[in-house]
């Protein structure tokens, strides 16, 4: 399972929200590359990057920030927030991004996003499926859309989708551990069975990362255990409940 640290930007600064409410803002540090490198040097390979600028303001605010921590480590970037266009995606894609995430485009304007999966190809894009209750929010969490989380997913892999990050947003920042059911679900409902019986013909590539409330190291087994691709920790990382060595321990191992 890799492990893909998260950092979040406002105003060019390291930032974390709980339960995507903007109110809530703690700034951890005010230079995301001094950060960035610091994943690096414990032997991490990837990075999850939110533009939390661009996913209120429904376009890419902070590139800049992106091009700075692509040109100068080696992480594999997957960058999000308001990419909404083509021009969105190519400012992405030339500022150093490994892969984007889409989500609330994914809701509002599905012709695009097929167009993205088809264009650049199932491992340049990957589904942003944030829900609360199970129904898909968008625009930065502040909206909640009426869409169902699995046939939502599934709908999607029919396109070719493989990478999917899931966040409860009940548990994001939260620190009281992630949505082990949820991903269960998810995992049994949009793969193909071990017995070979198909529930969507498509779904054998899922690629599921799981993201939010992550709040101790033991999760991590546990969230392998269940055959999440990858997963995603901020706060735990930023507030000291999970030290870079033992992610390093547990990529090493």
């Amino acid at each position: 399972m890799r492990i893909i640290p998260a950092i979040d930007i406002i105003d060019g600064k390291c930032v974390r929200l709980s339960k995507g409410d903007y109110n809530t803002k703690i700034i951890y540090n005010e230079n995301p590359l001094e950060v960035a490198k610091e994943f690096e040097a414990h032997g991490i390979e990837y990075l999850h990057l939110v533009d939390l600028d661009g996913a209120k303001s429904s376009r890419i605010i902070n590139h800049k920030i992106l091009e700075q921590i692509a040109t100068q480590t080696n992480l594999k970037i997957d960058f999000g927030g308001g990419l909404k266009s083509d021009e969105d995606l190519k400012i992405a894609f030339e500022s150093g991004a490994n892969q984007i995430t889409g989500g609330s485009i994914a809701v509002k304007n599905r012709e695009i996003f097929e167009k993205w999966i088809a264009k650049f190809g199932a491992d340049k894009i990957i589904l942003g499926a944030d829900a609360n209750n199970e129904k898909v929010a968008v625009s930065g969490w502040l909206e909640e859309s009426d869409q169902e989380l699995v046939p939502f997913i599934q709908g999607y892999q029919s396109k070719g989708i493989e990478y999917v990050i899931c966040t409860d947003i009940a548990k994001d920042g939260m620190l009281e551990g992630p949505s082990f059911d949820l991903y269960k679900k998810l995992i049994n409902q949009c793969t193909v069975t071990s017995s070979g019986v198909e529930k969507l013909a498509q779904a054998e590539g899922l690629k599921l990362i799981a993201s939010g409330g992550i709040s101790t190291f033991d999760e991590l087994p546990k969230l392998a255990e269940l055959g999440c691709e990858g997963t995603i920790i901020g706060k735990a990382i930023y507030e000291g409940r999970i030290s870079l060595k033992q992610l390093e321990n547990f990529i090493i191992r």
